[in-house]
């Protein structure tokens, strides 16, 4: 009796359970955090980030130094909590019918194919508007152009049950200059008081590694902040490649399956695949048990399960190509370093490709010493992914757990309290960050050796710079000796003597002391006999 009333209670609860399907855009709206969009302050960061790298993005598929203009206005006032923000840029610029859909929809970009780029989910462009929309109940602005006649505006808002693109308004204007770019305005809650700090050094870490671009942003208190142009070269950007044979699972090369146009097997290897050659899909093949001619439509699931343990058992298979990477490069890191710290001592270094479970990555490092680089207990750390800055999340990262844990900073004479910065930079069709919100990298062995070897490199140059200073002082030690007591000897010399006192400077200049030096030490061997 008392089964019969657990079972008819069970029964009336599952019957009330509610199974329902949301969209991408209506998950971001429930789940921001995800995303990096946590509280007012960190938003209005993420919405700037966003949207700059948007642009950085567009500038180099077209291979032009980047000119990006952004704005934060006060809509209601003297108050900084409802703001108004552009983005405005010289790049590709978007075909007036992909307008809607590309600003519109949730995890819809161009960004998905395998080859670095800033973007990685195709969220974050798209999350900023939304952000805005939520928080506000406003219409964003989208103008584009990609150079021809026209000039297309749409005024419109992210239907976020169906994720779609709500169109309020659209104009067609003329475009008598041919410009060609984006502008972007959304209004958003943010809180710009608790966020300048790390808005201010997004944009000052972004010069240090597109120093060829132009970045100007006008703060809500219209407080102007230029970032100018200091190279003039442009980076070859980054092309479309294939999948390396490690770097897929079943999932991925049934999508390979049902999409090629590769008749038999061996073909589909040899088409969707790099490094694989006729000679290696055959021997793949056999690995696998699978008939070099069978039809790629016969194929089973069974079989897609054998050839990717081939894949991963095969072992011959050369490293990943790395045409599908545009790292930082050298010249941009040392042109940016030097614009923005003046360091007194500074060396790079860019690593070859490798990677990690099929996927290439390049590594880059730096250190740089003085000028500007304010002294502190702990070294400065900069770290960029895809060019991207990271500002949050800093002890989450690989980087730091390298500088923390695995090298060891005194041994390169480098102690406390010394004005040391290091940059680190990862580049990759896909870093392997921790989170959506994009701002740790794992700690993957592959990355952390190759980490750990740069920054070591750049460690022993910094370490013959520190022995050259320590020699400097001591010799400028030895010769304050001489440039003290060298002219009372002699004078005291020449009285017991009885001949006039002798000139002692030719002598002392044979050996580096000056005329103020000698100045100086007497005067302050004055000081000290008075005292």
């Amino acid at each position: 009796m008392i089964y019969g009333k657990q079972k008819r209670a069970l029964g009336a609860m599952t019957s009330q359970v509610r199974f329902e399907e949301i969209s991408p855009a209506d998950f971001f709206y429930r789940n921001r955090d995800l995303a990096g969009f946590t509280n007012p302050a960190r938003s209005l960061y993420m919405c700037i980030r966003e949207l700059v790298e948007n642009s950085l993005d567009a500038t180099e598929i077209i291979r032009v130094p980047p000119n990006v203009w952004v704005q934060l206005e006060p809509v209601n006032g003297e108050s900084e909590r409802i703001l108004k923000l552009t983005v405005k840029d010289n790049g590709v610029g978007v075909d007036g019918d992909k307008i809607p859909k590309a600003f519109g929809t949730v995890l819809y970009g161009s960004k998905y194919g395998f080859k670095q780029s800033r973007g990685t989910f195709g969220v974050g462009g798209t999350m900023a508007l939304l952000y805005g929309q939520i928080t506000t109940n406003q219409a964003f602005t989208i103008a584009s152009s990609t150079g021809g006649k026209e000039i297309h505006e749409y005024k419109m808002m992210i239907d976020i049950v169906d994720n779609k693109p709500k169109v309020l308004e659209h104009k067609v204007l003329p475009n008598q200059r041919r410009w060609r770019g984006t502008i972007v305005k959304v209004t958003l809650e943010g809180d710009y008081a608790g966020s300048r700090s790390k808005i201010l050094e997004y944009f000052t870490m972004s010069a240090i590694v597109n120093a060829n671009a132009n970045i100007v942003f006008v703060d809500p208190r219209y407080r102007l902040y230029v970032f100018r142009r200091v190279i003039e070269d442009v980076p070859e950007p980054p092309k479309e490649g294939r999948p390396h044979p490690l770097g897929v699972d079943v999932e991925t090369v049934n999508r390979l399956l049902a999409n090629t146009k590769s008749r038999d097997v061996r073909s589909f290897l040899v088409a969707e695949f790099q490094r694989m050659g006729p000679k290696t899909a055959e021997e793949v093949l056999k690995l696998a048990g699978i008939d070099r001619d069978r039809k790629v439509k016969d194929v089973s699931h069974d079989e897609v399960t054998k050839l990717v343990e081939a894949f991963k058992s095969y072992g011959k298979f050369r490293a990943p190509e790395t045409s599908t990477i545009s790292p930082v490069g050298v010249k941009f890191i040392e042109a940016g370093l030097r614009a923005i710290y003046r360091p007194d001592f500074l060396h790079v270094v860019q690593r070859p490709p490798s990677s990690y479970s099929g996927i290439p990555f390049v590594v880059e490092a730096a250190i740089a010493y003085g000028g500007s680089i304010e002294p502190s207990e702990e070294i400065h750390l900069l770290r960029f992914a895809n060019k991207i800055p990271l500002l949050y999340d800093e002890k989450a990262d690989v980087s730091w757990k390298v500088i923390s844990e695995r090298i060891d900073w005194s041994s390169y004479k480098v102690q406390k309290g010394m004005p040391v910065l290091v940059l680190t930079s990862v580049c990759s069709p896909k870093v392997p960050y921790k989170t959506v919100g994009k701002e740790a990298i794992s700690d993957r062995p592959e990355i952390e050796r190759e980490l750990t070897i740069a920054i070591r490199e750049c460690a022993r140059n910094l370490r013959l710079y520190l022995s050259r200073l320590e020699k400097g002082e001591a010799a400028k030690r030895r010769l304050s000796v001489y440039a003290r007591y060298l002219p009372m000897i002699a004078k005291n010399s020449a009285y017991v003597a009885g001949t006039d006192p002798p000139d002692v400077m030719p002598l002392l200049r044979s050996i580096g002391v000056t005329a103020r030096m000698v100045e100086e030490e007497t005067r302050a061997l004055a000081e000290e006999l008075a005292s």
